[in-house]
């Protein structure tokens, strides 16, 4: 699970340095998706590599709750940039496809205003934007064409030098994005609030609203971030896939695949410490007194645990605190297994607040929204899989304040919350099974499975221009300590943090290990060979 305590299932030992395993494997905490990558890419050259985990499956935030009998998805629905994914599997020699069924969408996602009030976007631009058109006018698609062009190009001048590569600080993006383009600075826009900038594309305050509503896909408000974080529309334009059986199918996939590379998963058995001698990792202390030794440890966690000293003090320097008030977005989270009618839904579905602002000043303010913007993930449709009118699995989360360290949601609390998100269902034209049979999972959950965040789910609120520069990066200011996760660079989701696992794993590989040490396997792709090979030598 991506979190602290993370482990095991061999003999227990007793505490003590007489204690420690020999053999010094490279040791993943956590077996998220960017841990899980990690394992894959160093087990194919050739490392020994153990994943600790906390809990009985791999997945971290990718994980299943049952409700009713059904399981139903109770993290990330969205999954796109699927070549960072297809690169994993061919690094081991395998092609996705033999392990995850895949789905594209047609329609992106559904969005409503009111039960009349509804636009779809589509993988095809062209028809998003005759879509768009019909739905506010020529002005609009005009505004939306503009748009998708600017998201385009942020994307294409921080791809390569940003998100596909290391953490790196302003000066460091410009040589690698290069001295002379001093336009492609001014283009990405790092200074101008998302929502400004919106303004210069749509005069329509739904379509604001629509393209405002991507920040919260790393946990951000519209009104706070840099116009930047437009380029997460370009990516979802891109692509957007559906996974027969969920997300955790994914991660299921990839604990095979690293499997059969050689990875050992321990489940069940919380990691208690890191042990540092000298700046430098030296063991990790299970819960259960057991030691293991090690000099690699790549920490698939939040590096809030780290700062705060859930895993000894001897590692609080290894990246910098989160201030409470720089935390992204928590959320409330509804899994039902019910009947639903009424609205036409589609696998991703949004349903809009009537006073966006007033949603991100409550939440600010440390309080759920009173008429909160509602994202409706129906598991069962558009995932090839035969949907029958009754009963189907849905999600719903609804954005709230990182608070679950010093707020517990009474009962009173969690009815009224449910009441006014079945509320803006019921405007838009969506009504759900009366009483609703569901399980909710609020902040308070959150910060449990993830300590040290407050329930946060995205690490760093990407607030101001320099907020992607103070994400932790793969290396830590302790040696031999690495993170990897949706709390790092680049960023949160399931490619992000697919990438935060290559880099972390290309980090260690540098700073650690000279390609003669091990047996030498051809890559088709993830880990660059050329790069690692010449980072490794020196």
């Amino acid at each position: 699970m991506i979190g602290l305590l993370l482990a095991c299932g061999q003999t227990e030992l007793s505490r003590g340095s007489s204690n420690i395993i020999q053999g010094s494997p490279t040791i993943i905490i956590g077996a998220g998706i960017g841990g899980l990558v990690s394992a894959v890419l160093l087990a194919t050259r050739g490392m020994k590599v153990t994943v600790l985990e906390k809990e009985s499956r791999p997945g971290g935030k990718v994980r299943q709750l049952e409700v009713d009998g059904a399981p139903i998805d109770a993290g990330p629905t969205v999954f796109t940039m699927r070549s960072v994914i297809d690169a994993i599997f061919e690094s081991a020699g395998e092609r996705s496809e033999d392990h995850i069924r895949l789905h594209q969408a047609d329609r992106l996602a559904r969005h409503a205003w009111g039960p009349e009030d509804r636009l779809d976007l589509y993988a095809d631009a062209d028809r998003s934007m005759e879509a768009i058109g019909e739905f506010a006018g020529a002005k609009a698609a005009a505004g939306f064409r503009n748009f998708t062009k600017e998201a385009k190009r942020i994307f294409e001048i921080l791809d390569t030098p940003f998100l596909h590569n290391s953490k790196t600080y302003p000066p460091g993006l410009m040589w690698r994005i290069g001295l002379w383009r001093v336009k492609a600075l001014i283009d990405i826009r790092p200074y101008e609030s998302l929502w400004k900038v919106l303004k210069e594309h749509f005069d329509d305050p739904r379509l604001l609203q629509l393209f405002g509503r991507y920040t919260t896909y790393c946990g951000s408000s519209p009104f706070q971030t840099p116009a930047t974080l437009m380029l997460i529309a370009h990516v979802e334009a891109q692509g957007v896939w559906a996974i027969e059986g969920g997300m955790s199918a994914l991660a299921t996939a990839l604990e095979k695949l690293a499997k059969s590379q050689g990875v050992v998963f321990r489940y069940d058995t919380p990691v208690a410490r890191i042990d540092v001698h000298n700046q430098s990792v030296t063991a990790v202390e299970l819960a259960s007194g057991e030691r293991i030794a090690t000099e690699k440890i790549i920490f698939n966690g939040d590096p809030a645990a780290l700062a705060s000293g859930l895993l000894g003090d001897d590692v609080t320097p290894a990246v910098r605190k989160v201030p409470v008030a720089a935390r992204s977005l928590s959320a409330l989270v509804w899994l039902a297994n019910c009947k639903t009618s009424g609205f036409p839904l589609d696998h991703h579905n949004v349903f809009f607040s009537p006073d966006y602002p007033r949603e991100f000043q409550e939440i600010r303010a440390g309080s759920p929204p009173s008429a909160p913007t509602a994202y409706v993930c129906a598991l069962d449709r558009g995932t090839g899989q035969t949907h029958e009118l009754g009963r189907e699995r849905l999600q719903v989360i609804v954005n709230a304040p990182a608070n679950g360290d010093h707020h517990i949601y009474s009962t009173e609390e969690r009815e009224t919350c449910t009441s006014n998100m079945l509320a803006r269902l019921s405007a838009c034209g969506l009504e759900l099974e009366n009483p609703l049979p569901h399980r909710l999972v609020t902040p308070s959950e959150f910060a449990t499975l993830f300590p040290a965040t407050g329930g946060a789910l995205y690490g760093r609120a990407s607030h101001g221009w320099a907020a992607s520069f103070l994400r932790p990066g793969s290396r830590t200011a302790i040696r031999g300590l690495y993170c990897a996760g949706g709390a790092t660079h680049p960023g949160a989701g399931v490619p992000m943090a697919a990438l935060s696992g290559r880099q972390a794993s290309e980090a260690l590989l540098s700073d650690h290990i000279s390609t003669r040490w091990f047996h030498r396997r051809d890559i088709a792709g993830g880990i660059s060979t050329r790069s690692v090979m010449t980072n490794a030598t020196g």
